[in-house]
């Protein structure tokens, strides 16, 4: 049964289709024979309980600079939509949560991915504190004299915005560092809301594991290793990303967070763990979907569709 999907991301030109986890979807998507819709966040409209987009219809191809065709604008009732993918990248700021409260309108009938209520509720760096037994000592304030006492027991530390992506604004912090004053007050003049502070892992020069589950299930892997003289793996930041198998404590930890997972209907979320410590649960716009792919692991994209299209069925 052909799918109407629409995909609510950044446009569609201003993506890098190489790393791009939304394109690896809709790529999937057309593949599959279900008719694929763009739009971006902006031409959302609520009146009431219906809630309406100019939608464009699409056609993808894995060609860099030519990977893309859009149709004409179609205004449309979302209600008539089988399959939303809620795919625009962070910051999680107030468009982001107003965007999860005008989608949480049609939600479940059309299908939201993922749930935009528990996206609203869970976002990465909070959300991962409810398994905090599985990560490394974090502290969440910006609270200079609590920062002080965390730092005084753990040395070096890394301190990084609450609602920060794509690794911009992580520093760290070594147990003598005299840049720390003037870090504060570069944080507190920057970022209203608390940050987090977690100690310092130092096997992260081996890398920062993206595991990538969908519907609670372990589905893929890829380690980034950061880029010489920096302490960020994130992809965007010059990360180099490597062939990953689990160990055994990263597989405990996929089943621990599988049940909650399925239950808040977050169907396709990246974890980052560190040296078997998971420091991440993102369940904004994960990526990690075409890297695990091009290392020859498992087709994400695939086992996404597969899920999507038995809860439609279902």
């Amino acid at each position: 049964m052909a799918l109407k999907v629409a995909v609510q991301m950044d446009h569609i030109s201003s993506i890098n289709i190489a790393g791009d986890s939304a394109f690896a979807l809709m790529l999937e998507a057309q593949a599959r024979g279900h008719e694929l819709y763009h739009y971006t966040p902006d031409r959302l409209a609520m009146i009431g309980d219906n809630v309406f987009c100019a939608l464009e219809p699409v056609e993808v191809r894995d060609e860099k600079g030519n990977h893309f065709v859009l149709g004409e604008k179609q205004r449309a009732n979302l209600a008539d939509v089988d399959v939303v993918l809620m795919r625009q990248d962070p910051p999680f700021d107030l468009s982001y949560i107003a965007a999860t409260h005008i989608l949480e309108k049609i939600h479940p009938k059309t299908l939201v991915v993922n749930d935009p209520a528990q996206v609203r509720n869970a976002p990465e760096k909070l959300f991962v504190t409810e398994f905090s037994d599985l990560m490394p000592p974090t502290l969440i304030t910006r609270d200079k004299a609590e920062i002080d006492l965390f730092r005084a027991e753990y040395g070096d530390i890394v301190m990084k915005p609450l609602f920060g992506h794509g690794g911009a604004a992580v520093v760290r912090l070594t147990k003598d560092d005299l840049n720390y004053g003037s870090l504060y007050d570069i944080f507190a003049t920057t970022f209203r809301e608390p940050w987090v502070i977690q100690q310092f892992l130092p096997n992260v020069k081996h890398g920062d594991k993206r595991i990538l589950l969908v519907d609670g299930e372990f589905a893929g892997a890829v380690n980034r290793v950061p880029a010489a003289g920096d302490l960020r793996s994130n992809m965007v930041r010059g990360g180099a990303p490597t062939v990953a198998d689990l160990t055994k404590k990263e597989r405990e930890i996929c089943e621990r967070l599988g049940p909650s997972l399925r239950e808040k209907g977050l169907i396709l979320v990246g974890i980052d763990v560190i040296d078997d410590k998971l420091t991440e649960i993102n369940v904004t716009a994960p990526t990690g979907i075409r890297a695990v792919r091009k290392l020859g692991g498992p087709d994400v994209a695939a086992k996404v569709w597969d899920v999507l299209e038995a809860k439609r069925a279902g």
